[in-house]
Formats: C-alpha cells, sequence, structure tokens
C-alpha cells in the first residue's frame, strides 16, 4: 500500500530527545523550547512564537487571548477542520460560516463583510493547503470594523503571502506540527503573537493561568494564580524532535515541493482534465508551501470511484473536510445562507499522497491510476 502520509525522521531526533532527557528536565519550556523558539523568531522573522501541545490549543489560547465571550460572533470558513470552530464555542461565540472561493477552497474574502454585524468579534482566516488568503482585504476589514484577525496556518509554515511569511499578519496565529504536516512532532503547534499587548497574557495563559514564566526570570519574587488558563505548553521531548525537524526544514521543502511539481506537471498536461477534474490554483499573491497535492472531480461519483479505484490498486488517497455549517454538531445552530462551494469541495475534492519519502516510482503509479480512471470514463 503506498499510503496517504509516512512521517519522515532527519535523523536527529532520538539523539536530541536523549539530550533533553540527560538535561534533567523534560517538562515544558526546556533547552529545546527555547532552541525552537529562537529558531522561528530569528529565522522566520515571528515576533514572539510560543509552542504549544497542539495548533488546537494554540486557537483556544488566542481565543481566551482576546476575550471571547457569550453571544460574540466569528466569521471562518465552512469548509476546515473542527478545532478552528472549537476554540471559540467553547468560549461561548457564535460561529458565522463563509463559504469557500471557486478557484481555492479556502475563504471567500468577499462575502466577509456581509457578514460583519455589531455582535462580530474575529475574523479567522484558514490558509488551505498552505496558500495564503487575500490578506490584504481581511486587515482592511478588520481595521474598518475594529475586529481581530486570527491566522489559522496549521499548514501554513514556510508559506507567504506577498513575501511575508503567514501567520506575521494577523494579530494572532495558530501552527500545527501534527504528523500530516510539513514539519513535525508527532503532536505539536505552536501560538504567534503579533500585538505586543497580547504577550504577558499568553505566557499566564500558557502556564495554567500563573506568572511562573516571569518568576523563572527573575521578574518577580513568587509565581501565583494571576488569570485563567491551562497547560498548554508540550513536553520539551516534544521540542527537541521538532528541532531536530526545523533544521532539515529547507530540505524537507525543497523534496516536497519537487513531489508537488511532479504531481502537477503530469496531471496538468493531460487535457482530459479540463472538464473532468480541476487542479490546485496558487494565486499570484502566495507561495506554495507544498502542504498538499489535491484534485478536484467534477461531481461526487468521479470522487468515490476514482478513491475505490486507487483503493483497490493499493493507493490509499482520502478526501478531506465536511461543510462545519451541515455537521452533526453544528447544523441545528445554523442560520445563514447555503454555501454550495464548500460543499462542493466536501463532496468531490481528493488529497493524493504526499510525502518526503514518496519514490517517483509509487508517484507515477498513483497518477497513472488517475488518468487510466478518467479517460475510461470519459
Amino acid at each position: 500500500m503506498i499510503p496517504f502520509n509516512k512521517p519522515y525522521l532527519t535523523g536527529n531526533e532520538t539523539e536530541y530527545i536523549e539530550q533533553s532527557v540527560k538535561s534533567g528536565k523534560i517538562s515544558g519550556d526546556g533547552i529545546f523550547t527555547k532552541k525552537c523558539h529562537n529558531y522561528f523568531e530569528e529565522n522566520l522573522g515571528f515576533s514572539k512564537v510560543l509552542l504549544t501541545t497542539s495548533c488546537t490549543d494554540a486557537l483556544e489560547m488566542a481565543a481566551l487571548l482576546i476575550d471571547i465571550k457569550p453571544g460574540d460572533e466569528v466569521i471562518m470558513p465552512s469548509y476546515t477542520f473542527v478545532s478552528t470552530p472549537n476554540a471559540f464555542v467553547l468560549r461561548g461565540a457564535k460561529i458565522i460560516f463563509v463559504d469557500s472561493r471557486n478557484d481555492h477552497p479556502g475563504m471567500d474574502e468577499d462575502a466577509i463583510e456581509n457578514l460583519i454585524t455589531n455582535k462580530t468579534k474575529a475574523i479567522i482566516p484558514v490558509h488551505y493547503a498552505g496558500v495564503a488568503c487575500d490578506m490584504d482585504k481581511i486587515m482592511n476589514l478588520a481595521h474598518r470594523y475594529n475586529l481581530f484577525v486570527i491566522e489559522d496556518a496549521a499548514q501554513a509554515i514556510d508559506s507567504k503571502y506577498k513575501g511575508r511569511q503567514l501567520g506575521t499578519i494577523g494579530h494572532l496565529a495558530a501552527f500545527s506540527f501534527h504528523e500530516t504536516k510539513n514539519i513535525i512532532s508527532g503532536e505539536g503547534g505552536m501560538l504567534v503573537i503579533n500585538d505586543e499587548r497580547f504577550i504577558d497574557r499568553a505566557e499566564m495563559i500558557r502556564e495554567k493561568g500563573t506568572n511562573r514564566s516571569a518568576f523563572f526570570r527573575g521578574e518577580v519574587d513568587k509565581y501565583s494564580w494571576v488569570d485563567i488558563g491551562s497547560s498548554f505548553l508540550p513536553s520539551d521531548i516534544i521540542a527537541a524532535f521538532l528541532f531536530a525537524q526545523l533544521e532539515q526544514l529547507n530540505t524537507i521543502q525543497s523534496r516536497r515541493r519537487e513531489i508537488w511539481n511532479n504531481y502537477d506537471q503530469k496531471l496538468r498536461n493531460n487535457l482530459v482534465f479540463k472538464e473532468k477534474i480541476r487542479l490546485p490554483n496558487i494565486p499570484k499573491y502566495a507561495t506554495n508551501n507544498a502542504h498538499m497535492y489535491y484534485i478536484v472531480c467534477s461531481n461526487k461519483k468521479d470522487r468515490q470511484g476514482l478513491l475505490k479505484k486507487l483503493k483497490d490498486n493499493g493507493v490509499l488517497a482520502v478526501f478531506h473536510y465536511l461543510s462545519l455549517h451541515k455537521s452533526t454538531f453544528y447544523k441545528d445552530k445554523y442560520k445563514g445562507e447555503a454555501l454550495p462551494l464548500s460543499d462542493h469541495y466536501s463532496d468531490c475534492l481528493i488529497r493524493l499522497p504526499l510525502y518526503y519519502d514518496l519514490g517517483t516510482e509509487d508517484q507515477n503509479k498513483v497518477i497513472n491510476l488517475i488518468l487510466d480512471f478518467f479517460y475510461k470514463n470519459i
């Protein structure tokens, strides 16, 4: 079986984990957590970062930082992972879902303004497949209506918008290092803080609502409970694994882009797909971090048929999100309009295998199975 994903080891993960253990401190904010923080701030230009146990936790911290309260409204795409709305629903927010774009599964930026009310507190752009939303449009709306912007950059490491790293544009941002992402630590995430007013409180929320971090820096003579919070910081063992990955970021990204480009060139050169399938679109303002390669079938029947053909021939490809406004949990709460494009991607999108060790022979097998399916079903 050609898997959908296969975690990649750079070679230093276990060595760094051993170093962390021998340091005598494997709880949060150890030596490798600091190394990771320094890497992100010095190499990628993030203002302030805090590693978390997941992107979900980073989003929950963001919801706390902007003081989401019952009755607040938060605008985000319906075509996203459940962690995006969950962080805000936990604080009592009402989720206002926006449709996807016609040319990309990301949120339709032009549909946001009509959804803004006097209860709107924040916009949550999700950089689907690591491809940037139009952040100028979103930030202009945020400034005009005095809203917060929290970038869900779970898939967007090493991706840019008009030359700026994704995650550096909104007030806050959340990243994932789950094993399916480009850079991994098994589970893991990161909160990026671009607005200085949130830095001190973010540290407290991450440390169970205490000023423990300030205490260890010698800024206070004892630490105490000063705010709400939880245990959001990861073990230094997780950070040790992550740092080994970060050291090889350019190598990993180069290989992933090579695989992505091979899919794109060989599929795009077949004219049969003009009406049967759509391939990824990268807007001119965005870069491609090769997080995923997806195809969009013209209908659900073709999607199901192709998934079956791939599986029957030893290839695990997968569909992605189901529209959250139609989810079991939220469908009775959703009072908005139909979101046909989100539903279309839910019914028709397929993610193809893409991981560092995917060999050319295996990748060509995936490509040829797709070609064979559609040529036989013209």
